[in-house]
């Protein structure tokens, strides 16, 4: 070999070799930048791994508070439903009384009582019945909301067909028409939705009793909120500035003097319909009748 060529061949070996350091260095540095990578997603990690943690103690925290919520809830209503078995019990034993003692007297001493003292008597009769309808009325409203609900499908047309031939001797003697148009199942509890019936059917009975003709519809409007039933009559109405008080309890637009009523009815209604997750509303006009809204969940179709 001529030293040409050994030069040559030398410098060839020195670029392999220069070469070989250069990619070893951009290995390292790839290797070092890897390392660096590899750091960050650790510490991404922890610190996600610490949220975690925190949310998994925020979220026993929030457990534990509803835990608490759900027995103080439960020791809430073990005393609503004690004080209202005691209000039931000890208001109940009085009026009996009263009225017991009202009756004794009319059948004791009718001979020495003027019509006047026996309408005295009467009266104290008749307002201890209506005391005792008022106790059961808001025994009624305040078990609702405690009341387990047991949703099963609800045959409305069948329903509201039932509740008002129940409410038939509420109507003895007048001429009423009553409808009902085609209507979809509803799901619910059937005894709670009956009770809804029941009071919207006899308010309307009730405040039909001026009409020579009654006429009350029970029916569905498709279009109307996503679906609503309804229960439409043609009596006494109610001037529309005041439909914001129809669903209070105690709240009447109509003296009792000339309807009958706790009050209570209406709240009844609302109370039970929201807990269903629906709405109810009122639309009327004085001497024109009124139409009550309801909605609740819709029923599987036949």
């Amino acid at each position: 070999m001529t030293e040409a060529s050994a030069e040559r061949q030398l410098r060839l070996i020195l670029q392999d070799f220069d070469e070989e350091r250069r990619n070893l260095q951009r290995f390292q540095k790839a290797t070092l930048n890897l390392l660096e990578d590899m750091q960050e997603d650790r510490s991404r990690l922890d610190q996600t791994q610490r949220a975690l943690m925190n949310i998994l103690e925020d979220v026993e925290v929030e457990r534990g508070r509803a835990e608490q919520a759900n027995a103080l809830l439960e020791a809430v209503n073990r005393e609503l439903e004690a004080f209202s078995y005691s209000v039931s019990h000890d208001l109940r034993a009085p009026l009996r009384a009263i009225s017991g003692f009202a009756e004794a007297v009319v059948e004791d001493c009718a001979p020495r009582l003027d019509d006047e003292g026996k309408r005295y008597l009467a009266l104290i009769r008749e307002n201890a019945h209506k005391m005792g309808q008022l106790i059961d009325d808001l025994l009624t409203f305040s078990r609702v909301g405690r009341q387990q609900k047991v949703e099963t499908q609800i045959d409305m047309a069948a329903l509201a067909g039932s509740v008002f031939e129940e409410l038939a001797p509420q109507a003895a003697g007048r001429r009423i028409e009553f409808v009902v148009r085609p209507v979809p199942p509803a799901r619910g509890d059937r005894a709670m939705v009956r009770q809804v019936l029941m009071n919207l059917l006899a308010n309307a009975i009730k405040f039909t009793r001026a009409r020579q003709q009654g006429r009350i519809a029970f029916g569905y409007l498709a279009e109307l909120a996503g679906g609503a039933y309804y229960v439409q009559d043609n009596g006494v109405g109610f001037d529309m500035q005041y439909a914001d008080k129809l669903f209070g309890v105690f709240q009447r637009l109509h003296p009792l003097s000339e309807y009958e009523g706790t009050g209570v009815g209406l709240a009844l209604v609302h109370r039970i319909v929201t807990r269903h997750g629906g709405r109810v509303w009122a639309e009327g006009r004085e001497g024109l009748g009124a139409t009550f809204y309801f909605t609740l969940p819709e029923g599987d179709n036949p």
